[in-house]
């Protein structure tokens, strides 16, 4: 009798503990979201004015903003090498694709950095319709490896310490807003950028890019949006670097005028100065070794061209 009555009492405590632990698991269900947006607007951006004008998106998880995502001029090109997490060069999408929007949207509470790209594929998916596959393709690779004369280069420079003293007597100014291109050029007839300071300015057909504490695997990145080709860095050089090339370039605003819609790059005017090959070995003493091989891509397989109303 005592043996049944504590049986039936431990049967009734873990089934009490399972009803606990049930609704315990069940809290998690309770705060889950979905990866997608709360609220988005989607509009055309407004027709460009020949000044110049930003590109790019802020705010969002991780940001100062967390709560809100929004987007300038962006095209739906952008928009799906965000969501898959892919380089240009990766993506095969219809020429209209660099149509450009201005999107906002309300991000949910909790969501983290690595929620983004999925909140911006069901924002396409549902917003443009967007359907896509993955392909494998073999394309035109690129090591960047060192010359035979060495490299041109030296080693960066230790940063001065900050000067708290004067930092504090003399208020931040504001800048200035520009009332015409943010970029000029400089007397090399190249786009002039302030000296110490990393960025890549294009205009007119010429380029330059510096950073005085560039890594090579940073370069080989950067170098690979040039070619519109994956560049992998096989230098052997592991420390950071004072950087400056510049170059003749085929690369418009939006990306590499091709000669079809998956055709090579054209040609830069030789005529106008060094190639980027060319300038690379100059003044880097660095080069880029051709290899093929297979590379991952997505192709736009549908999308709308407007998307469906906010």
């Amino acid at each position: 009798m005592i043996q049944t009555k504590v049986g039936e009492f431990m049967r009734r405590a873990l089934t009490s503990v399972c009803v606990l632990l049930s609704g315990l698991c069940a809290l998690p269900a309770q705060t889950e979201y979905k990866a997608e947006f709360d609220v988005v607007s989607i509009k055309p951006s407004p027709p460009p004015t020949g000044r110049a004008f930003r590109v790019g998106c802020d705010g969002g998880p991780g940001s100062k903003d967390p709560g809100l995502y929004n987007c300038v001029n962006m095209s739906l090109s952008n928009l799906v090498t965000m969501a898959y997490k892919i380089s240009y060069y990766q993506l095969s999408a219809p020429d209209w694709a660099g149509t450009m929007f201005e999107i906002h949207a309300r991000v949910p509470e909790g969501a983290t950095k690595d929620d983004l790209p999925r909140m911006i594929q069901h924002m396409l998916s549902d917003r443009f319709k967007l359907a896509v596959h993955h392909e494998t393709r073999d394309l035109q690779k690129y090591d960047l490896v060192v010359a035979k004369n060495g490299p041109k280069f030296q080693e960066a420079a230790p940063l001065p310490p900050p000067k708290e003293e004067a930092a504090a007597a003399e208020p931040p100014k504001s800048p200035k807003p520009s009332s015409g291109p943010l970029l000029k050029m400089a007397a090399d007839g190249f786009p002039d950028l302030d000296k110490g300071r990393a960025g890549m300015g294009v205009m007119n057909g010429r380029a330059r890019l510096q950073n005085p504490e560039m890594t090579m695997k940073l370069l080989a990145s950067q170098l690979a949006s040039q070619m519109a080709s994956p560049v992998t860095d096989a230098t052997g050089l592991t420390g950071k670097y004072d950087i400056s090339l510049h170059w003749v370039t085929n690369m418009g605003l939006f990306g590499p005028r091709t000669a079809g819609p998956d055709g090579p790059p054209a040609p830069p005017d030789e005529e106008a100065g060094p190639t980027l090959i060319q300038a690379l070995q100059d003044q880097l003493g660095l080069r880029l070794q051709p290899a093929k091989g297979p590379v991952d891509f997505i192709v736009v397989d549908h999308a709308e061209k407007t998307p469906s109303e906010n």
